[in-house]
């Protein structure tokens, strides 16, 4: 069964930071690139970082660039979110997706998602 699984969210106060966690199961990610997405309640969701797994390539939105490191462990078919300077507007359920390729913005070029994991900044 293809599937990945978040995992790494909680609870933390403004400035502080998490790792999330992106783990493929049912398949390698060798030649899939990974984006970490989130949504706000009320809002819709949004992109934030993504991934080609194949040549480690990255890109990262405006509002998480240079707060938020996106890395690979080939070993554990893991990809993971740093997550540093959260903000409250951080807050959101962030999701990731693979798709085979390279990485892309947009959302529904994904084909597996997760199913989600909590991240709340507050003080």
């Amino acid at each position: 069964q293809v599937q990945v699984v978040e995992s790494g969210g909680g609870l933390v106060q403004p400035g502080g930071s998490l790792r999330l966690s992106c783990a493929a199961s049912g398949f390698t990610l060798d030649y899939y690139a990974i984006g970490w997405f989130r949504q706000a309640p009320g809002k819709e969701r949004e992109g934030v970082s993504y991934i080609s797994i194949s040549d480690g390539s990255t890109y990262y939105e405006d509002s998480v660039k240079g707060r938020f490191t996106i890395s690979r462990d080939n070993a554990k078919n893991t990809v993971y979110l740093q997550m540093n300077t959260l903000k409250p507007e951080d807050t959101a359920v962030y999701y990731c997706a693979a798709r085979y390729g390279i990485l892309s913005n947009v959302g529904y070029e994904y084909d597996y998602w997760g199913q989600g994991t909590q991240v709340t900044v507050s003080s």
